[in-house]
């Protein structure tokens, strides 16, 4: 059995070790997009889940340039860890939803930054026209470069109940474009979706398992105030995931992934005064802790099930 630092997955911190010998930090970025789903040019009011701050509600204060957030993050940071190596990470909203000039800018100042080794892109399949998959291809050929997609699910039809506003075929053909230029993309998962049942969540994992896909992110679906998904809640078409079910789960999602996929993450945050649930989301360590437990008391470990 292969092990990564002792972990029984493909961990990120490893992936990042092992091609940059150090341990690197995301420094996460608010550039000041929008996103189409928001503003009426695919829809109104995001996805669901989507919170008031596009999914950045850890990341930097938009009202500051590139240059003054990487900064503040960076010396919060040091006090912590002495590693001076950093991933510009632009998370918050869809991050190629603006001219080829502001992207190029906000880019550009975010990779000038000193120590920073890599450039993440947050986005949406239907934001990645030509010539801003192009300029993404300039960039990895300067510094590593990630894009990270939301898929959340494979099936169409949780999409319409989520409001994702594209449906997999987009998702597919941004992926082919984005292989065809030799950038490696990460997905986003979400388990818990309205009315998805164990086996549909783990029908996703089993599809991104077969797709050249580079890393996924598996998160944990969060209810937050002031958010459309709110309502659904209160129509009691939501079920909250209990701790149980989910590291059951994600220790299945695990052992069906192939080796070469790098986990960047198995649970998701949540600000402690927007939750409404799960509460016991809040306990990450804890939740990581089980799953790592989980997996050595059954003897599981990335790829045993996998199969081409």
């Amino acid at each position: 059995m292969k092990t990564w630092n002792e972990k029984r997955y493909h961990n990120l911190n490893y992936f990042l070790r092992e091609k940059f010998g150090d341990k690197v930090f995301k420094i996460a970025l608010d550039a000041g997009f929008s996103c189409p789903n928001r503003d009426g040019t695919v829809s109104h009011g995001g996805c669901l889940f989507c919170s008031a701050r596009g999914s950045g509600d850890f990341a930097g204060d938009r009202m500051y340039s590139i240059t003054k957030q990487f900064e503040d993050i960076k010396i919060m940071m040091s006090k912590k860890w002495k590693s001076k190596k950093y991933i510009a990470y632009f998370q918050a909203y869809t991050n190629t939803y603006a001219s080829i000039e502001v992207l190029r800018e906000k880019y550009e100042e975010a990779v000038s930054q000193e120590g920073t080794v890599a450039l993440a892109i947050a986005t949406r399949p239907d934001c990645l026209g030509s010539e801003v998959l192009n300029l993404i291809e300039e960039y990895s050929n300067r510094v590593y470069t990630w894009v990270e997609l939301g898929l959340q699910t494979f099936s169409d039809e949780s999409a319409k109940i989520i409001n994702r506003g594209y449906k997999l075929s987009k998702f597919e053909e941004a992926l082919s474009e984005l292989n065809k230029r030799n950038i490696d993309v990460v997905v986003h998962t979400i388990f818990g979706l309205p009315g998805e049942s164990k086996e549909e969540m783990l029908k996703t994992i089993d599809y991104v398992a077969h797709k050249d896909i580079k890393g996924i992110k598996m998160h944990l679906l969060h209810l937050m105030e002031d958010t459309p998904m709110v309502e659904l809640y209160k129509q009691g078409k939501l079920k909250f995931l209990n701790q149980e079910e989910y590291v059951d789960m994600i220790c299945t999602a695990i052992t069906m992934l192939p080796p070469p996929m790098v986990i960047h993450r198995l649970t998701g945050d949540a600000p402690r005064d927007l939750l409404i649930g799960p509460m016991w989301s809040l306990k990450k360590w804890e939740v990581l802790n089980s799953i790592d437990n989980r997996l050595k008391e059954l003897d599981l470990y990335q790829g045993m099930e996998f199969k081409q």
